[in-house]
Parts: C-alpha cells; sequence; structure tokens
C-alpha cells in the first residue's frame, strides 16, 4: 500500500516514516508541506492512504479532502482531538493523535491491511482520467459533519440551487456544486441523470412506474419517488433494457 505523508513540520513527518519502516505492507512513496503540494503529489503518486494533518498554513486537510474526486483511505495524524468527536466520528478510516504511539498506529495498520477493503487508488484501478464509479469513494462535508462515502452507497443526488443533496443511509448533507458539474464526473453504467434536478444511482432502483406525459416514475429502496423525465425517458428504457 503507498503512503504519502501531508503534514508542514518537517520532524513531525520524519517520526511518522520512522514508525512506519516495520511496516512491509507500507511504502511510504512521498511527503507533502501543505495542500497544494499534497494535491500535486496525489494527481502524482497515486497513494492508496493518506496520513493527514489538519491544522496547515494556508489551507486544511479538510480543503485537500474537498479538491479530491476520490479520495484514499484517510488516518488523520492531529493535535487537535476536538475534530474527532466532532467530525470525524465516523467514517475516517482513524484519527491519531499526536504524539503519534508506535502500538496505537500498528493497531490501525494491522486493521487497515486486513479489511482487504479496494482502495480508490488502487494500482489495478483504471486510469485517473475514468470518470468516478460505484467502487469509489467520496469526502462529504456539510458544516462540522464529515463522512468518507463510497459512492455505491449514495442513491440520489438531487440540485437545490448551487447545493447538492446526498442521499446515503440516513444522512442529506449538501455539498456546493452544480449537477452538471457532478453528472461529468459520474460513471454512466451506476448513474444516470433523471432530470435536471436529480442524478440516481441505478443499483438502488426498486420499482419503475410509467408516469404523466410519457414520463417515468422510479421509486428507489430509499424510499424515494423520482421522475424520469420524457425527455430522458428513451435513453432510460434502453439502458435498462425495459
Amino acid at each position: 500500500m503507498k503512503a504519502l505523508i501531508i503534514d508542514d513540520e518537517r520532524l513531525a513527518r520524519k517520526e511518522l516514516i520512522s514508525l512506519l519502516s516495520d511496516t512491509k505492507e507500507i511504502t511510504v512513496v512521498g511527503e507533502a508541506i501543505n495542500v497544494d503540494d499534497a494535491y500535486q503529489k496525489v494527481l502524482a503518486l497515486d497513494p492508496n492512504l493518506l496520513f493527514l494533518d489538519i491544522h496547515m498554513p494556508g489551507k486544511t486537510g479538510f480543503d485537500l479532502l474537498e479538491m479530491l474526486d476520490a479520495v484514499p483511505h484517510v488516518i488523520f495524524t492531529t493535535a487537535h482531538d476536538e475534530y474527532a468527536l466532532q467530525a470525524f466520528e465516523v467514517n475516517a478510516f482513524d484519527y491519531l493523535l499526536k504524539p503519534i504511539q508506535q502500538e496505537r498506529l500498528q493497531e490501525t495498520l494491522q486493521k487497515l491491511i486486513s479489511t482487504h477493503i479496494e482502495a480508490p487508488f488502487d494500482s489495478n484501478k483504471q486510469p485517473k482520467s475514468c470518470k468516478l464509479s460505484a467502487n469509489d469513494q467520496v469526502f462529504v462535508k456539510d458544516g462540522d459533519r464529515c463522512w468518507f462515502v463510497k459512492l455505491s452507497e449514495v442513491r440520489l443526488f438531487e440540485s437545490e440551487g448551487n447545493y447538492i443533496k446526498v442521499f446515503f443511509d440516513d444522512n442529506r448533507p449538501m455539498i456546493h456544486k452544480s449537477l452538471n458539474a457532478l453528472d461529468e464526473k459520474l460513471d454512466d453504467r451506476s448513474f444516470f441523470r433523471a432530470s435536471r434536478k436529480h442524478i440516481i444511482n441505478l443499483n438502488w432502483i426498486d420499482k419503475i412506474e410509467p408516469w404523466f406525459n410519457g414520463g417515468l416514475m422510479v421509486q428507489l429502496k430509499g424510499g424515494q419517488n423520482v421522475e424520469v423525465s420524457r425527455r430522458q425517458a428513451s435513453r432510460f428504457k434502453e439502458l435498462m433494457s425495459l
């Protein structure tokens, strides 16, 4: 597993590299001193794992995750425990407080290695220029709440002005992005633009019924009813082999 260490403190980076030296499954492929540096190195080095500090000059670790289309596994390394309590009680792979203890780090790494979860930046995946697939993981931030979500778990995207509501589990966070921009990034083998307002995950469809003016009404497993516009209905029928 290829790891990138992102921290503005040189001694913190060197200490972490030393702690990781005995873990043969982890290879440190690079270091970054700030968010902009990290962004370029993520694109160039294609890591599976980020060791990510939160407070850095200019931009935070949160900003980096929002800049990435898909994110690898993330282990936060920070001196600020309040973020673990507020925003990252769930979904980050782990949250390590500085100074990092060897035993605590090894416990985290063994858990990561044993999961055998396919990382979004796996070396066997398709080129980075490909669209986001259902197996990709994304970072979603809404106020103080943050999630790392596999796109396969997202059943619906709904446009609300300049924002998109993301439906997964019982959550409905809002992200600042246009539906058109998102549609261009999503793999159309898994996601379908049902109308000007909705993108649905095809794997979450439960029922399909005829609707007014040649359109269709799709019911998702999460309970939402989504209208497929007449303009999109023909393409939808062809796609679903109706």
